[in-house]
């Protein structure tokens, strides 16, 4: 009999990061996952920036979480010897006056300073984007290659007997008071990272979880971007021509697959932002896991509480995976206790269906 002190269900970006906060503090894990094609970490361009959205506004928690990104990631970066977080300036050109006005209001008081937020004036970068009102940059923004980082992660739990490619069943789980068995392996609790997969669990019913599909293009252009330009749709350097735009998303058709419509929208918004010319080259498809508030899900099964979920990171995954990974791994281990705004005890619905 194999004992682990967790085992983690699903290697995205939630299961990813909660398998290293674990590690560092020297638990013994064991992670099942089944490589998909096309689920939301490996086609995410890996953005992130703490100031997004339609209304462009500093993100949720973002005082908090961005500067913990920072200290997680370039950790990562040292401690596997791999190169996959890349600080790079995010410039948003204004669609308005009235846009622009709101922003010289909003940064009076210097509460952007710690991002290195500017507002830049008229025709900062015409040479490659529609800007002629100007617009904000900011410069402790970025991406994160996510496919070196899962890659350089597996390939230390390969090697240290932690990792299992197969399908998990949770039907196979036997409960005692304190522990949980799974095949041959004993483990103190177990903990879901299954994305969009986990609509369907016996453990947490009916989740406040959404199928979010979102498509990219990887476009080819002639001329190398001076930042990573992001107005409707961003566009994040691949390789020297190549480039990932994105991202559509679609809460109602989420069916498998590339769409005519999802590529018409990303070139139209395309031919809105760049003066310079494109060529589609691909078009990829993922379907991400959204909640209806837009916060994480963090928690306890109400049928067991061994059994624990980190799922609905939805399009900020990038950025919230890292601080609410971390603050999993301490409340696992006894210390802390679970953010309310992401914990799933918010959801009376879950809890009123097992009692």
């Amino acid at each position: 009999m194999k004992k682990v002190d967790y085992i983690i269900v699903g290697m995205g970006l939630a299961g990813c990061c909660l398998a290293v906060q674990l590690l560092r503090r020297g638990k013994k894990i064991l992670v099942y996952d089944q490589p998909r094609r096309n689920r939301a970490t490996a086609v995410a361009a890996g953005l992130f920036n703490p100031v997004t959205g339609k209304r462009v506004v500093r993100s949720w928690k973002a005082d908090l979480i961005f500067p913990y990104l920072h200290e997680f990631y370039s950790g990562l970066e040292k401690e596997y010897g791999i190169n996959f977080y890349h600080v790079t300036p995010v410039y948003t050109p204004f669609r308005s006056v009235g846009e622009q006005n709101d922003w010289i209001a909003r940064t009076s008081d210097g509460s952007f300073e710690m991002y290195g937020l500017k507002i830049l004036p008229p025709d900062t970068y015409a040479d490659q984007v529609k800007d002629p009102l100007g617009g904000i940059e900011v410069e402790r923004a970025g991406y994160i290659s996510t496919s070196i980082l899962l890659d350089a992660v597996r390939k230390d739990l390969i090697q240290r007997e932690s990792y299992k490619e197969e399908v998990f069943d949770e039907a196979k789980i036997k409960s005692s008071d304190s522990t949980l068995l799974y095949d041959d392996t004993e483990a103190k609790k177990i903990v879901f990272c299954v994305g969009v997969h986990g609509l369907n669990s016996k453990y947490f019913g009916s989740l406040n979880l959404k199928p979010l599909k979102g498509e990219v293009l990887t476009v080819l252009l002639k001329e190398k971007l001076r930042k990573i330009f992001n107005r409707g749709a961003y566009l994040i350097q691949m390789t020297s021509v190549e480039y990932k735009v994105g991202s559509t998303y679609d809460l109602k058709r989420v069916s498998e697959g590339v769409t005519e419509a999802a590529r018409k929208e990303l070139e139209t918004k395309l031919d809105d932002l760049l003066r310079i010319p494109f060529e589609v080259a691909h078009q990829d498809w993922g379907i991400r896991p959204a909640t209806g508030d837009r916060r994480p899900l963090l928690g306890v099964s109400p049928l067991n509480e061994n059994i624990l979920i980190f799922n609905g990171l939805g399009t900020k995954g990038v950025s919230l995976a890292p601080y609410f990974s971390g603050q999993l791994a301490d409340y696992l281990i006894g210390y802390g206790k679970l953010d309310q705004e992401a914990n799933i005890s918010r959801l009376k619905s879950l809890y009123s269906m097992f009692r």
